[in-house]
């Protein structure tokens, strides 16, 4: 008789997170920390870079600077939310503005956000809430 083996399980593939700020120094920070932390990340340093991203590659949880030059936060906000409608309660806002402008969007948007300065543990906790269970297919998500 021949013993039966166990296949190993298979990988469980890393949530993806894409990190949006016009700071190359945070992009840096954040994508390393996250990658540590055991996510699959990828950061643009632009909305328009982001927002060609999101038409491309599905991503579980976005974070997203507010205030970046050439998009505003709450516009690639909703544009991450059209393409991948999970986003709407996977997004995680940034920001150093505190004026009022910046609390109605984010009063709007109903996502959580995290002030500038941050500390690198609580952007890890607060994405850490936002993820799912686990990985959703590209298939889910459109």
């Amino acid at each position: 008789m021949t013993p039966v083996r166990a296949r190993p399980p298979a990988p469980v593939p890393a949530l993806r997170v894409l990190v949006v700020d016009d700071e190359p120094s945070i992009c840096r920070a954040l994508t390393i920390a996250l990658s540590r932390a055991g996510y699959d990340v990828e950061s643009a340093l632009s909305g328009e870079a982001a927002h060609e991203m999101l038409r491309s590659r599905h991503f579980d949880v976005l974070f997203l600077d507010l205030r970046i030059p050439d998009v505003r936060g709450d516009v690639l906000f909703h544009l991450a939310a059209s393409l991948q409608p999970h986003l709407r309660h996977r997004t995680l806002f940034t920001t150093g503005d505190v004026s009022e402008r910046a609390q109605a969007l984010i009063d709007e948007c109903q996502c959580p956000v995290i002030r500038k300065p941050f500390k690198l543990n609580d952007v890890l906790a607060a994405i850490a809430m936002l993820c799912p269970a686990e990985p959703a297919s590209e298939s889910e998500s459109a």
